[in-house]
């Protein structure tokens, strides 16, 4: 299944012609259907319509259309409908428009703050075709599904191309992990022979005498010490985990941005527990560049559905 961004655009149009192709001369009024369908990132899916008032009927099926395929995003539909010819405009007759203005008449004396029709509005009430095509649902839902379709293959696309950047962070963050590993036990031996040296120096500076066994345990103990508060073995284990879960989700793909989410919060709190615990300058550098690429792949999953 692919992994889906979402973020993705799609427009599509229609405009119906005969069977050759071609509009005839004689056609009644059609009118240039327009579907455009955008999406950004949300937590949740945030549906929102810009039709015009003549399509407001569509907005229930519109809706639930997309619900059924997409699952998180802000959504964003326009619709429109132009006429296919401005040869089909006709000039209303005498007697409509007679019409038209006593009805606005009546209306405003009705209503007094009601604003006056425009020509468009007068175009549109007196040219009975023109809205024929926006009383053809079913031709309005073909197009909107030919739009979610198209919106669905542009957001795998960018799917693809986030999955292909998060596993090459994956790769490195676990080359960066298998650097950290042989540094601890060479810290831990470093810091063993540091604290005999030190007790060595301060039994000589008390009697001269050799090293006791005592304070040669002492030294043991401390050394063992350091190397529990130092050991970052548990952190690379859970780190290494995370990192096959999130390798694993994404050659799955479907829905999985939440998860995907929830694994990079705990990639970075690895990458902080490395650099807390870190007592080389190797292992802090090595801690940074995590939480750097951690942070990259944190920017690029917000946007996966």
């Amino acid at each position: 299944m692919p992994v889906y961004s979402m973020t993705g655009y799609a427009s599509v149009q229609h405009s119906p012609l005969a069977a050759d192709g071609e509009t005839p001369a004689n056609a009644a009024p059609t009118a240039r259907l327009g579907l455009e369908i955008r999406s950004v990132n949300s937590r949740f899916l945030d549906l929102s319509f810009r039709l015009p008032e003549e399509l407001r009927q569509l907005e229930p099926g519109l809706r639930e259309l997309i619900t059924r395929q997409i699952k998180r995003g802000k959504v964003e539909v326009r619709a429109s409908q132009d006429a296919s010819d401005s040869a089909n405009l006709q000039v209303p007759n005498h007697q409509a428009l007679q019409k038209i203005a006593a009805l606005q008449e009546k209306i405003q004396d009705w209503l007094p703050s009601a604003r006056g029709l425009s020509v468009a509005d007068v175009l549109r009430m007196s040219t009975g075709n023109s809205g024929q095509a926006a009383l053809d649902e079913a031709s309005w839902m073909q197009l909107a599904a030919q739009a979610v379709d198209a919106l669905r293959e542009a957001r795998a696309r960018e799917g693809a191309r986030l999955t292909e950047m998060l596993q090459s962070h994956i790769e490195q963050l676990r080359r960066l992990a298998e650097l950290a590993v042989p540094l601890v036990p060479q810290l831990v031996e470093q810091q063993r022979q540091r604290f005999l040296e030190r007790w060595k120096d301060a039994m000589a500076l008390a009697d001269g005498s050799h090293l006791p066994e005592a304070a040669q345990d002492r030294a043991l103990t401390e050394a063992t010490a350091f190397a529990i508060r130092i050991d970052v073995a548990e952190e690379l284990t859970r780190l290494r985990s995370h990192l096959d879960e999130l390798s694993r989700l994404l050659s799955k793909g479907g829905d999985i941005g939440k998860r995907l989410d929830f694994l990079i919060q705990e990639l970075h709190r690895e990458a902080n527990t490395l650099g807390s615990k870190s007592a080389v300058l190797e292992m802090t550098r090595i801690s940074v560049d995590m939480k750097v690429l951690i942070e990259q792949m944190r920017e690029q999953v917000q946007n996966i559905e």
